[in-house]
């Protein structure tokens, strides 16, 4: 059976537009698990001139996994599971600007995202995403010897990270737990559905690997994340008014381009549940 939709990929190594599907109805449970092993494959989808309510999004979400609150942030007034990911004119700093996986310093980070958006400005604000599979696959023989076995130390606390959040945070005041979390997951982690072996670093939350001083941990990290930005194993996507997101936070590393100051950004993120890394 043909899948009800059109597929057109962005780039070899990751990122596809489907198109022919309205997300605000619910899905057929095939088309479902077409999507879903589209997903699994190409790592994040993107679905242009939706109408979503938040009621929508979160049922279109939910399609695909049991959502979570993202551990931050309070939602919007009403919807608890919906973070607001917001630029105001204003402000110089993006929410989560820097290559990362999200929540990476949980024990079981989210599995995925969908990510839909609200107000886009007219140029600028494009989302990088990068195929931490490819990553693994093409690294050199003797860095898989290094990292095989090697298990990484993740927090919430880095200070790079933390200033992303730091408008977000003075809004809401006193609302919002401030607490560091840390978690330890391997470097080379298995996907659960996929079986693919996957590079589980990420230069947002990994603070060194575990057993090692920061110190000594520097120059290898280093030359991961060097390797993981490489240009082939990315897709870049330009955001328009009702364009969604899903992407597979387990396997692919996103970026979001802070290239438009001067203007309002906001778009609606759900985070679906993941597992524990192996």
């Amino acid at each position: 059976m043909n899948a009800p939709f059109a597929v057109q990929h962005l780039t070899p190594a990751i990122g596809s537009e489907v198109s022919g599907l309205d997300l605000a109805q619910p899905l057929a449970a095939d088309t479902v698990a077409a999507l879903r092993t589209l997903w699994l494959g190409r790592k994040v989808l993107f679905f242009r001139d939706q109408r979503l309510t938040p009621d929508q999004q979160l049922a279109f979400t939910g399609q695909f996994g049991e959502l979570e609150k993202y551990p931050f942030l309070p939602g919007i007034e009403g919807y608890p599971l919906i973070a607001p990911v917001l630029k105001l004119p204003h402000e110089t700093v993006n929410f989560g600007g820097l290559w990362h996986s999200d929540t990476t310093y949980l024990e079981a980070p989210a599995a995925g995202a969908t990510l839909y958006a609200i107000e886009i400005p007219p140029l600028g604000g494009d989302t990088l995403f990068a195929n931490m599979v490819l990553a693994y696959e093409t690294l050199p023989e003797d860095i898989k010897a290094r990292i095989q076995g090697l298990k990484v130390v993740n927090s919430s606390a880095k200070a790079d990270v933390t200033k992303t959040r730091e408008d977000r945070l003075k809004e809401v005041g006193g609302s919002a737990p401030r607490q560091e979390f840390v978690s330890i997951h391997p470097v080379v982690r298995t996907h659960p559905e996929t079986g693919e072996k996957i590079l589980y670093v990420n230069e947002g939350h990994a603070i060194h690997f575990d057993g090692w001083t920061e110190a000594d941990s520097l120059p290898l990290l280093e030359a991961l994340y060097k390797h993981q930005r490489k240009p082939e194993f990315q897709c870049r996507f330009r955001w328009s008014p009702g364009a969604l997101a899903m992407w597979d936070n387990r396997s692919c590393q996103h970026y979001p381009v802070n290239d438009y100051h001067g203007h309002r950004r906001l778009l609606h993120r759900i985070s679906l549940k993941g597992d524990r890394p192996a």
